[in-house]
C-alpha cells in the first residue's frame, strides 16, 4: 500500500539534520547559546527560576539536574497497554532538564517537570499532556497522541518538548485519587500545573537560546485531552495550536456515569468475557457491512445504536449461559448507552453525561486498554473496594467519588447520592470540567484547535466531546468555529488507538494551519504494524463530524476507496 504523505514537511523518515533543513522555521534552527560546548551550556541552565516568571501564584522553580543526553536508537517492546506505548522512538542528543516548582501550601507536593532542549532548535515547543489521574512524570520523549509510528518525534524535529506530573506523585499502596484531599494538589491537577510548567519551560528556552519560542503547541490524549481543552479555555494566550484526542471532558459527569455503569454490573448484571464477545459479534453482524464492506469496523456508530438492541440477545425462558443475556445484563447494556442526568447543577450549564457508543466491545483487555473487558466489565465481577480485575471505569469513578466529591475514602459508593454533595460537586465541576464553549479569546489570538474522538472508546463517551464541539458552534456560530477548530471522528478505534486505523500526523497538520494558514484537508488515518518499517496495513479518510467513511469501490485497505458521507 502506498503510504500517504503527511500534511506537514513531507512525512518522510529523515535524519534529524536533514529534517530540520527541509522543514525550516521562521528563523531557522538555533543552537544552544550559553557557551561553545553543549554539555557546558546545558549544565549552565541549572539556576533556579523565580516565581515572578510564572503567571500564577506559585513558589519558585528549582532545577534538580541539567544534563546533556546522548542520542538513543529506536526500540520496540513486545507488549504494552497501547500500540504507541510499545515504541521507544529515536531520540537525538539533547539537554534534559529536571526540576520542581515549589507549592504555596507546605503540605502540598511540588510540581515535577521535564524539559528537553534540542541542540538545534526550530523555534517551537510542544507540551505533552498526561493520563489517568497523572502522578507520573511525562517526559516529552514519546510519540505524541495519534502520531504515525514512522515519523520523527517533535524533539527529533527540533521542537523543545516538556511535560509534568501535574503536581503529585502516585504512591504505591495508595489510590491514585488520594492526592485530591489536598486543595492545592487538586487545583494543580485541574489546570494550574500545566500553566506553571509552560511558563517555566518558556523561561528555560529564553535562558538556553536567548529568545522565547515563536510558536507553542499542546498535545494531549484522555486526561491530557482534557488538559488541552483546559488550556484553550483558561489560558487562551498561551498556545498557538492545540490537539485534544479522546478528552475526558465533562469530567464530573464522566466519574458519576462511570460509577453508575459499574453499579449496573453488580450481581446478575455482570457480563462474563464470553458474553462481551457475544455482544461484540452481534453488533458486527448488525452493523459492520452497512458502510459497504465487511471489515469488522462499525463506520457509522450513530446509526448502529438504532439498529442493534441488546434485547435481541435475551435468554429464552428457563435458559442461561454465555450464549445469551439475562434481564439484568440487558439492562446493564442499556444503562451504559443511556445518559447520566445530573440531579445537581454542573459547570457551564451542562446537565448530563451522554451514553457510550457501540462497536469494539470485545477488544481484548490485555491487547490494549480498550473494549468492555478493560474499561467496563473487567474480567471479574465488580467488588467493593475495586480489584485490579474490575473494569477501570469502576476503579476510577468510585475512587473519584470518594476522594474528589465526598472526600470520604471509606464511602461505599453504592450508597452515594449526588444531592448530598451538591456544593462540593459544584466546586469540583468548576475546577475539572473543561466544558466552557466560549473560545472567543483563543480564536481572537489566532489559536487553532483540533479534536479527535475514537468512536469505539469505553474509557469515556465520544459523544461528550461531540457535544462540546456542538456547544462551541452554538455559542460562536459555524463560520467562526470553522476558522479555528475542527472535530474528527475515528470509527472502530478504542481509547488508546487500537482496533482500526488511528494514526495521523496531527502536529504537522496543526503547524501547517497555525504557521501557514493552511487548514487541514484530506487527512488520512492509517493502521500500522508495530515493528519497523511500520508498514501501513490499511487506511481510512479522517472525516469531520458528522461525516463517516462509506466504502465506494476499490481496495478496501486504501483510504481512497472510501468517501466521507452523512
Amino acid at each position: 500500500m502506498a503510504t500517504p504523505k503527511t500534511v506537514f514537511c513531507g512525512g518522510a523518515m529523515l535524519a534529524v539534520a536533514a529534517l530540520l533543513a527541509a522543514c525550516g522555521t521562521p528563523t531557522g534552527p538555533r543552537a544552544l547559546t550559553l557557551g561553545g560546548d553543549p554539555a557546558t551550556s546545558c549544565a549552565a541552565l541549572a539556576a533556579p527560576i523565580a516565581s515572578a516568571a510564572i503567571g500564577l501564584p506559585s513558589g519558585a522553580a528549582t532545577i534538580d539536574a541539567a544534563t546533556l543526553v546522548a542520542a538513543s536508537p529506536l526500540a520496540v517492546a513486545e507488549r504494552g497497554p497501547s500500540p504507541a506505548s510499545r515504541i521507544t522512538p529515536v531520540t537525538p542528543a539533547h539537554c534534559k532538564v529536571l526540576g520542581r516548582i515549589a507549592p504555596l501550601d507546605a503540605s502540598a507536593p511540588p510540581i515535577l517537570f521535564q524539559v528537553n532542549l534540542p541542540l538545534a532548535w526550530n523555534g517551537r515547543s510542544v507540551q505533552y499532556g498526561g493520563g489517568g489521574f497523572n502522578g507520573t512524570l511525562i517526559t516529552g520523549l514519546a510519540l505524541v497522541p495519534a502520531a504515525r509510528f514512522d515519523l520523527p518525534t517533535p524533539l527529533a524535529q527540533g521542537y523543545v518538548t516538556y511535560g509534568t506530573d501535574s503536581g503529585h506523585q502516585s504512591v504505591q499502596g495508595q489510590p491514585p485519587q488520594a492526592f485530591a484531599l489536598n486543595d492545592e494538589a487538586l487545583v494543580n491537577f485541574a489546570h494550574a500545573s500545566y500553566k506553571k510548567v509552560r511558563d517555566v519551560a518558556v523561561a528555560l528556552m529564553q535562558r538556553a537560546y536567548g529568545q522565547g519560542p515563536q510558536k507553542l503547541y499542546f498535545m494531549g490524549s484522555s486526561e491530557g485531552g482534557r488538559e488541552a481543552l483546559t488550556m484553550a479555555q483558561r489560558y487562551p494566550q498561551d498556545f498557538d495550536g492545540i490537539f485534544s484526542r479522546v478528552p475526558v471532558i465533562n469530567w464530573t459527569g464522566l466519574q458519576h456515569a462511570g460509577t453508575r455503569n459499574g453499579i449496573a454490573t453488580f450481581g446478575e448484571g455482570w457480563l462474563r468475557p464470553a458474553q462481551v464477545q457475544l455482544v461484540h459479534n452481534a453488533v458486527l453482524a448488525a452493523c459492520d457491512a452497512v458502510d459497504g464492506v465487511g471489515d469488522r469496523i462499525v463506520s457509522n456508530p450513530v446509526a448502529c445504536l438504532q439498529r442493534f438492541d441488546p434485547a435481541s440477545l435475551r435468554c429464552a425462558a428457563g435458559t442461561s449461559g454465555d450464549s445469551c443475556l439475562n434481564d439484568a445484563q440487558v439492562q446493564a447494556v442499556r444503562t451504559l448507552r443511556s445518559p447520566w442526568r445530573s440531579p445537581v447543577p454542573l459547570a457551564n450549564g451542562v446537565a448530563e453525561y451522554p451514553g457510550w457508543g457501540i462497536g469494539g466491545e470485545g477488544t481484548p483487555a490485555f491487547a490494549s486498554m480498550g473494549g468492555w473487558n478493560a474499561w467496563w466489565t473487567g474480567t471479574a465481577a465488580p467488588t467493593v473496594p475495586p480489584q485490579p480485575s474490575n473494569g477501570i471505569a469502576w476503579f476510577y469513578g468510585s475512587g473519584a467519588l470518594q476522594y474528589f466529591y465526598a472526600r470520604n475514602p471509606s464511602l461505599d459508593v453504592r450508597n452515594y447520592r449526588a444531592e448530598d454533595f451538591a456544593a462540593r460537586i459544584a466546586t469540583v465541576s468548576q475546577l475539572m470540567d473543561s466544558t466552557n464553549p466560549d473560545l472567543g479569546a483563543f480564536s481572537a489570538r489566532g489559536g487553532k484547535l483540533l479534536m479527535l474522538e475514537h468512536m469505539a472508546d469505553y474509557a469515556q463517551s465520544p459523544f461528550a466531546g461531540i457535544r462540546y464541539y456542538e456547544s462551541v458552534v452554538a455559542r460562536m456560530g459555524r463560520d467562526n468555529v470553522d476558522r479555528f477548530m475542527r472535530l474528527y471522528t475515528a470509527p472502530g478505534v478504542d481509547h488508546v488507538g487500537s482496533g482500526a486505523p488511528a494514526n495521523v500526523d496531527m502536529l504537522g497538520a496543526l503547524a501547517d494551519w497555525v504557521e501557514r494558514g493552511r487548514a487541514p484537508v484530506g487527512l488520512q488515518l492509517v493502521e500500522q504494524e508495530v515493528q519497523p518499517p511500520f508498514k501501513v496495513v490499511r487506511a481510512r479518510p479522517l472525516c469531520e463530524w458528522p461525516l463517516w467513511p462509506r466504502y465506494v469501490s476499490g481496495d478496501p485497505s486504501q483510504a481512497t476507496s472510501f468517501q466521507c458521507s452523512k
